[in-house]
């Protein structure tokens, strides 16, 4: 299976594309991301990836503080802190075409994903918990641009109501949603299955911490793409700066995939038992079952998409659309209804009160049976 991603195409047994997920490792400054630009094309990398990011429209203002990587973050907070306009994105996809690598960025709902379409970008990411933000896909599919879904945190049946709203000009990247994910959890048999289940194109975007095994073994499973969070200092302070690859780290994970991509197979397989041992080569590539991984199955529906209240809805208030937001539940908010059932809701009468940020369930729009 093949796709083309702008100029480039990947699959179809091309060398895989290597993407340095620098994210929000700018921290607001272009002249950080500038540099991480620079550093990704001089590190072996074919594309270099942002995030497009818009507090609104991936967290409620009430989400509160959530533990990551680097430690208890005030979430809303610190994503109002790294939005940046159009012009900012816009000289980093200048400066990255300049260097020859693939510009890429995650758009998180309609703002951000209309930013990058305005800027002409050949391809859009959806992150996991996007997967179900059927409204984002619907947008995303119309631009007739590719779109890369991550799997993270999902079901098969998630990704298939996914592509059933995106159609099959994408390419799935196979991940766990864990910061940092357990390398026994990757299943990197999974890819060929994947493949061969949805007839697309299968990467990874690799969580764990180690540099090599987890890339190296998914490129000898098939993966045509490979995605690592890369940054220039893992104390820099980024939100996913701890898990990231400095330059030297990716360097380095770039070459050996490079190297191995020229073996034969079984050189290859050799190399790497030398390197890791069989048993840990073997927990890492799993039995090729899509299932939660044991690391994100707290995460299954809270890191997704639901509906909130916005703002505190009184009972006897009619549900409109200005009262809803699709956003990520996160820790400390109850989940709601999952984005397809938005028209549904829209129009009923609130039964009970909904506090702000509140999830919105059918048992707050429906009326109690007599006698209950």
């Amino acid at each position: 299976m093949e796709l083309s991603l702008g100029e480039r195409r990947v699959g179809g047994g091309r060398p895989c594309l290597i993407a340095a997920e620098a994210g929000s490792a700018h921290r607001g400054d272009l002249a950080r991301g500038l540099e991480l630009v620079e550093a990704a094309a001089a590190c072996g990398a074919g594309c270099v990836k942002f995030q497009a990011v818009l507090a609104e429209e991936i967290v409620h203002p009430l989400t509160g503080v959530v533990e990551l990587p680097g430690g208890k973050v005030p979430l809303y907070r610190r994503f109002k802190e790294l939005e940046r306009g159009p012009e900012f994105y816009g000289r980093l996809k200048e400066r990255a075409e300049a260097r020859g690598l693939l510009f890429l960025c995650s758009a998180f709902g309609m703002g951000s994903a209309r930013m990058l379409r305005s800027l002409g970008v050949r391809a859009i990411k959806i992150a996991s918990p996007e997967l179900n933000h059927y409204p984002l896909l619907e947008e995303v599919a119309g631009y007739g641009i590719p779109l890369i879904l991550s799997t993270g945190v999902s079901t098969l049946g998630d990704i298939e109501r996914a592509l059933a709203v995106v159609g099959s000009n994408c390419l799935l990247l196979h991940c766990v949603t864990a910061y940092p994910a357990p390398e026994e959890e990757y299943n990197l048999r999974l890819i060929p299955n994947l493949e061969a289940v949805f007839g697309l194109p299968v990467g990874v975007s690799d969580h764990s911490l180690d540099p090599l095994l987890v890339p190296a073994l998914a490129v000898l499973a098939g993966a045509c793409l490979v995605e690592k969070h890369f940054t220039l200092d893992p104390g820099g302070g980024g939100l996913d700066d701890p898990i990231a690859l400095d330059p030297a780290a990716f360097a380095l994970m770039a070459a050996e995939i490079r190297r191995l991509e020229g073996m034969s197979r079984q050189e290859a397989e050799r190399w790497l038992e030398d390197r890791y041992g069989t048993q840990r080569i073997a927990r890492v590539q799993g039995d090729g079952v899509k299932r939660l991984a044991a690391s994100e199955r707290a995460n299954y529906r809270r890191s997704s998409r639901s509906l909130h209240a916005l703002a505190a809805i009184a009972a006897g208030d009619e549900i409109t659309a200005d009262k809803v937001c699709v956003v990520r539940s996160e820790k400390n908010l109850s989940p709601g209804l999952g984005p397809e059932h938005l028209p549904a809701i829209l129009g009923r009468l609130a039964q009970k009160a909904i506090p702000a940020g509140e999830g919105i369930t059918w048992d707050h729009l429906l009326a109690d049976a007599p006698g209950r």
